[in-house]
């Protein structure tokens, strides 16, 4: 065990959980109407807690058990055979174990974003922890626990490079987004602006900041490496929210706050998958290009396809996690055929079982709430409470 190496990762965990509690929470929030914003909040946090007992129970032996080539087995379910003194590389294995717990929980809580204002409470539960366990998990085995996607599987020596998770996270994420929002159908009434640009600025401001322990962390040690991951990450993200900035000023005539920090998200996104492979230069050119294309990849899916993913998720997360990804091949780091074929392996097998899940799931339980819920809001309608009382 390496002191340094245990430390920096403690610390990297709570940066990547307060990325979901309070970061995400907080930056969708303030997105949605005043009368859905404890919905939020109360999906993001659920959310957290649930996976966090299934990623325990069997999601991390599946993700980093010592299965074959698709799946890591049951081998370590409930942390069998893992003491305080079991080593993973340098690091205590229930410091990693926890560590990737906390990418566990902000995946399925990214999806949130997709179907607030007009989803099941119950639907939102069952699907997410299903979805951490039969997609995200045997993902993270492919790519990063020794699966068929890693270096000397079906790619050959040189595997799909995806450092903190372009595929593994954002492309998974956005994916099911996406369908999900397909399946709901559109909000009654999506001209209502975000209640709270403040929150939204806040939240976005945690996310950078824990996006820090995110891509640094990544590194699992306490080197030049993960210093050059945060580095980058940081000038990918400034480039990012000026140039979203800029461009909206161009189209526009206006740069706003809400737009400002949705660029840094998706230039955070977009170094995310190349942050240990590429310096500050290529961070440079990886935000600055992001901001403008995640930014036209809004327009063309809410405007032109009339796709309701209600905050955005495909449009920043996928399409920057994506765009990152192949980057890293551009920028002569990893080969062209493991990152396009390792996208779309990762993206059939996950349009395939999200829409399964989502068909499966609705037998069960309710996707959209009824018309006169979404009207009065979620807040009150599934939980019983207001976020605000202008009474008093």
């Amino acid at each position: 065990m390496n002191g340094a190496d245990t430390s920096w990762i403690i610390v990297a965990t709570a940066l990547v959980l307060f990325m979901s509690l309070p970061g995400l929470a907080l930056f969708y929030g303030g997105l949605v109407r005043a009368r859905n914003v404890l919905s939020v909040f109360m999906h993001v946090y659920a959310i957290a807690c649930l996976m966090s007992i299934l990623w325990f129970a069997v999601g991390y032996s599946i993700a980093f058990g010592d299965g074959g080539a698709l799946w890591g087995g049951l081998g370590k379910s409930f942390l069998s055979g893992v003491t305080v003194d079991s080593l993973s590389g340098s690091l205590p294995e229930v410091l990693f174990f926890a560590f990737q717990m906390t990418f566990a929980i902000i995946t399925p809580a990214l999806i949130v974003g997709a179907y607030v204002e007009r989803i099941g409470f119950g639907f939102v539960l069952l699907f997410s922890g299903l979805w951490m366990l039969v997609v995200y998990a045997p993902v993270v085995h492919w790519i990063w626990g020794g699966g068929f996607l890693s270096d000397g599987g079906i790619f050959g020596e040189i595997g799909v490079r995806d450092f903190a998770g372009g595929i593994v996270v954002h492309e998974t994420a956005a994916i099911a987004s996406l369908l999900i929002a397909i399946f709901l159908g559109p909000r009654k009434n999506q001209s209502v602006p975000p209640h709270n640009p403040g929150f939204v600025m806040i939240g976005a401001s945690m996310l950078w900041v824990g996006w820090f322990g995110f891509n640094g962390g990544s590194q699992l040690a306490a080197d030049g490496g993960a210093a050059m991951a945060i580095t980058v990450t940081h000038i990918s993200a400034a480039a990012a929210s000026l140039t979203w900035a800029a461009w909206e000023y161009f189209k526009y005539g206006k740069a706003s706050l809400v737009g400002i920090v949705t660029g840094t998200i998706a230039g955070l996104a977009s170094i995310t998958p190349a942050s240990g492979f590429v310096g500050p230069v290529e961070a440079l050119a990886i935000g600055a290009v992001a901001g403008v294309l995640c930014q036209e990849a809004v327009n063309l899916i809410r405007n032109k396809l009339k796709i309701d993913d209600t905050l955005d998720v495909f449009a920043v997360h996928g399409v920057g996690g994506i765009f990152g990804s192949i980057m890293i091949a551009v920028f002569g780091e990893g080969s062209f055929i493991a990152q396009l074929g390792s996208l779309l392996i990762v993206g059939v097998f996950t349009t395939v079982v999200t829409i399964a899940l989502i068909k499966l799931v609705g037998l069960v339980v309710r996707l959209r709430v009824d018309e006169e819920s979404e009207y009065n809001g979620l807040d009150l309608s599934a939980h019983g409470e207001r976020a605000y009382d202008f009474t008093s």
